[in-house]
């Protein structure tokens, strides 16, 4: 899968976003290492602390299907579905990513115009950590 198609995918998702309190619309397709995709949009509550991200979502969608291993998320957003801009994922979304996925990770962001910005996760989250590595001593 292209990366336009990774970000075509998540745009479609942003579609679908709950979002009345912030208007910020965010849509994620999340791509799995055996090709499947799983997408999310954001979730908002009147109870701000149990709003849900997209790429939370769509993270949780794969893991709860036992999908544990991906190659990258795109992720596109804003204000009342407008992409002018770069949506970056949250520090909360960073390190859910960072517990299944390595530094080489890729995040793809993509504006309406087409322009498309790649990170890999260590370039987003620099020196994150897992429990696994610090209290089991594995490398993930």
């Amino acid at each position: 899968m292209t990366d336009q198609e990774l970000v075509d995918r998540a745009t479609e998702a942003m579609k679908y976003s709950y979002s009345p309190y912030s208007h910020f619309r965010v849509g994620a397709a999340l791509l799995a290492a055996d090709g499947c995709v799983y997408t999310g949009c954001n979730i908002e509550n009147s109870s701000f602390s149990v709003t849900n991200c997209a790429e939370r979502t769509a993270l949780f969608k794969a893991v709860s299907e036992g999908v544990h291993d991906f190659q990258a998320i795109a992720v596109v957003g804003g204000t009342d579905g407008d992409r002018k801009d770069f949506s970056y994922p949250c520090g909360v979304c960073r390190q859910a990513l960072t517990e299944f996925c390595g530094p080489d990770f890729r995040v793809i962001l993509g504006k309406a115009d087409g322009e498309i910005r790649v990170h890999t996760l260590e370039e987003l989250l620099t020196g994150s950590f897992t429990l696994r590595e610090v209290l089991l001593h594995e490398d993930v």
